[in-house]
């Protein structure tokens, strides 16, 4: 089978596509056909090596896995015997390491019935960014209906997950996004849309109920500022650059700020669950929740498509088709 890989840490450069053996399902494990796969900050920081945080896990000077990606939609192409949830030819979606890859062994509790209203492009879309959207949201953030909450980077492919979720569990929802993606903010369901290059949110005299933020471009006493004072305020993302902390400084800070106020702060990253997917997939069915696709790319440009998400500027998901 083919595969994007990386046998060195470094830039988008690092990645070539391979010819590696087609794995084998284990007792509990399905063997997805992959169609289309997306890409998100995680699977740029695994091939970067950066922050170096990860290194103990991810190995010193060269990665311990050449694999790379997340996020896949495909075609249930074989079955462990254990396996009771899945048969060959369903249609599937979830997350798990080493996604850009035609095929892709993964453990049945990560992957659901792909809607039969998506498209497979679509499908793979979906996974990492809507978690972190709807986990962020509904239990970091305790979401309530009629809340105001804010969302920090809506534009991107948490935030458009984010701003849809959110109004679908009943929120007011402001959203905070550059200057080309306010219309696209506003059309998947934003009440209030803040354009950050005229105006800083934090300086005004809105209150918020809860925060969002998958941005970190503000200080944590702004953010506070502006939360009503029993508000929660969840990070989920952070643009910070740093080779050694990177994000993990800004998640730290929060965590330990939480300890001494009464607003509720919470560094918080996203896990997978079936539970949570089949709940996506059911908002994806009835027209809740929609995924915002900026661009596509094929498999042989496959680096383009990690250089063009690691700019920051993509409106919604970057999507990779396999096949």
């Amino acid at each position: 089978m083919k595969a994007a890989v990386h046998r060195c840490y470094g830039s988008a450069d690092v990645v070539r596509i391979e010819t590696l053996a087609r794995p084998t399902p284990s007792d509990h494990e399905v063997l997805v056909r992959v169609h289309a796969t997306s890409v998100n900050p995680l699977d740029w920081h695994v091939m970067s090596g950066e922050p170096y945080l990860m290194r103990p896990s991810s190995g010193w000077g060269a990665p311990n896995s050449i694999s790379l990606g997340t996020d896949f939609a495909g075609t249930v192409e074989a079955v462990g015997k254990l396996v009771t949830r899945f048969k060959p030819g369903d249609a599937v979606f979830g997350a798990g390491t080493g996604a850009f890859a035609q095929y892709l062994r993964i453990s049945e509790s990560d992957l659901v019935m792909e809607p039969a209203s998506l498209a497979f492009n679509e499908a793979a879309a979906v996974p990492v960014a809507a978690l972190t959207a709807l986990q962020g949201l509904r239990d970091q953030g305790q979401l309530r209906s009629g809340q105001k909450v804010l969302i920090n980077g809506a534009g991107g492919g948490v935030g458009t997950f984010a701003v849809q979720i959110a109004k679908a569990l009943g929120a007011e929802v402001t959203a905070v996004t550059n200057s080309g993606s306010l219309e696209l903010v506003r059309s998947i369901g934003a009440d209030h849309v803040i354009d950050y290059n005229h105006e800083d949110f934090t300086l005004r005299a809105q209150k918020y109920d809860l925060i969002l933020d998958v941005s970190g471009n503000h200080s944590l006493s702004a953010y506070r500022r502006v939360l009503t004072p029993d508000g929660t305020y969840v990070i989920a993302g952070d643009t910070s650059k740093g080779s050694w902390m990177g994000p993990a400084a800004a998640f730290g800070k929060t965590l330990v700020v939480s300890k001494f106020v009464k607003q509720k702060l919470v560094p918080f990253v996203a896990s997978i669950n079936a539970a949570d997917l089949a709940t996506l997939a059911d908002m994806l069915q009835t027209g809740k929740v929609k995924p915002v696709i900026d661009r596509q790319y094929p498999f042989d440009q496959i680096a383009e498509a990690i250089r063009y998400q690691q700019t920051g500027h993509a409106r919604g998901k970057v999507v990779v088709t396999v096949d």
